[in-house]
């Protein structure tokens, strides 16, 4: 911990960088390097406070815009990114280690189709027609924004996490306080930097800060909603600092998808699709494609696949040509994903990898197969978060749906196979917000992103997203 670091990372606060009421800042360290890069703003009470206020000050103004100013606005956000795109990109790799080729042709692509879509979608909420449900009277509703909205996101995608929060609770008219990760604090505040330029002052608000900082914000009276995508722990603490304000909680939180393959899939593209979704980003992705279940008459055939694919698979730092994945976040993540891969019990087996890459720095873990895995293996159960994927075979369809639906958390699932009849029964039977068809983790603007169970509760993306940060008031005038 420093007090006066060379290179900062600020909040920002009613458009103006500002250094933390403590002084205090925390080390940032390149996963790919193992360096420290930058120090970040370690913000208190104090700091949320004022955040908050800022808010609370621009919220008047901000929800009393027309849809279609805040639409225009939203869409001069995206046209000052696109044109800063090169230093997104760059910054991005700097703080998570991910693939600079990656980052430009998917991430900020995909990030900036987002924010456009949500500055349309400002424009496009429903409801309910007008009508005289009672003799005399007009009954009508109003969908209103909720107000301040205090934000958490994760550091696996720290970029695009920020937008799927601030896009739709602005589109809707609120202004948004917004705590990136304490480990990947940079894009998010380069970002609102940015967007000062375009947004009135107190829009939105960036600070940056550790768990205790999350928690500040989180107790601040002001916030009228949380929303939260982490860990389950993490949604369990908002949760509960929220409940005696009664504010309301938006989660989105972990995931273990199932991936259902059956022998007419077409065994080597399914391998194929199956690997690429389960060792993107490291596999730290909620839905990534890590549990794998395989029918049976074909399970020995597709577990060499996936073994011989994640053999070929390459991972490396952000320059290094023809890399699918880059480092492990942080030290933490890396040591947890070693702890848990080499607590394989003994009557399963790592096929390949296991362990992390050596005769270099950086927190890189190899690509991993583990096969002869029980469905109450901590394994199967607990999220991974790494590039690790398990195989267990399955004997019918009811087997299937029993060990896909048997965990704790439901996000997203995928079934591989031909016969559309089926994938139609176990697409209904899955217990997860989203179920893929021959593909996974495609993620379009338009449609949403919702967990059940441990997961969470309220939806990212789509015009259901944007409906998320409204409250609907019905107005009734006599008329005779």
């Amino acid at each position: 911990m420093q007090t006066a670091p060379s290179r900062r990372i600020l909040n920002l606060i009613n458009g103006t960088l500002e250094e933390p009421a403590s002084g205090q800042f925390s080390e940032l360290i390149n996963p790919a390097t193992e360096e420290v890069f930058a120090h970040a703003a370690l913000s208190g009470e104090q700091d949320a406070r004022r955040a908050c206020e800022a808010a609370a000050a621009a919220f008047p103004a901000w929800a009393s815009a027309t849809p279609a100013e805040r639409g225009r606005a939203i869409s001069r956000v995206a046209e000052a990114i696109e044109a800063h795109g090169e230093e997104f990109i760059v910054l991005e790799s700097e703080n998570t280690g991910k693939p600079l080729e990656w980052v430009r042709s998917e991430e900020l692509p995909t990030m900036l189709d987002q924010i456009r879509f949500f500055a349309g979608a400002a424009r496009s909420l429903g409801g309910l027609s007008t009508g005289e449900y009672v003799h005399g009277h007009t009954s009508m509703m109003r969908r209103e924004p909720v107000g301040v909205c205090a934000q958490v996101t994760p550091w696996n995608y720290p970029m695009m996490m920020a937008v799927w929060k601030w896009a739709p609770a602005l589109a809707a008219g609120n202004t948004v306080v917004l705590k990136p990760s304490d480990t990947t604090p940079v894009t998010t505040v380069h970002m609102a930097q940015i967007m000062s330029e375009v947004l009135p002052a107190g829009v939105f608000n960036v600070l940056c800060g550790d768990r205790a900082t999350g928690r500040a914000l989180v107790a601040e009276p002001i916030p009228a909603m949380v929303s939260v995508t982490g860990s389950v722990r993490a949604g369990r603490e908002v949760a509960a600092s929220a409940a005696p304000a009664l504010k309301r909680v938006h989660l989105e939180l972990g995931g273990k998808a199932p991936v259902v393959v059956f022998a007419d899939s077409g065994l080597e593209a399914s391998a194929e699709g199956i690997s690429a979704a389960g060792y993107l980003n490291a596999g730290q992705d909620c839905t990534a494609a890590t549990r794998v279940l395989v029918e049976a008459e074909c399970y020995e055939a597709f577990l060499e696949l996936l073994v011989r694919r994640a053999q070929r698979t390459r991972f490396g730092g952000p320059d290094e040509p023809g890399v699918e994945y880059g480092p492990l976040n942080n030290l933490n993540q890396l040591q947890r994903v070693e702890n848990l891969v080499s607590s394989t019990p003994s009557h399963a087996k790592v096929l390949t990898g296991g362990k992390r890459a050596s005769g270099r720095k950086g927190y890189f873990f190899e690509p991993t197969i583990i096969a002869g895995l029980r469905q109450d293996d901590e394994l199967i159960q607990t999220e991974i978060f790494g590039p690790v994927i398990t195989v267990q075979p399955f004997s019918d369809e009811e087997s299937a749906i029993a060990m896909a639906n048997d965990v704790e958390f439901g996000l997203g699932a995928s079934i591989w196979t031909s016969n559309h009849q089926r994938a139609m029964r176990i697409s209904r039977a899955l217990d997860f917000g989203t179920v893929w068809i021959n593909c996974h983790l495609i993620n379009p603007a338009e449609m949403p992103n919702a967990g059940f169970k441990h997961s969470g509760d309220g939806t990212d993306l789509s015009l259901l997203g944007l409906e998320n940060y409204t409250r609907l008031k019905h107005v009734m005038s006599a008329i005779d």
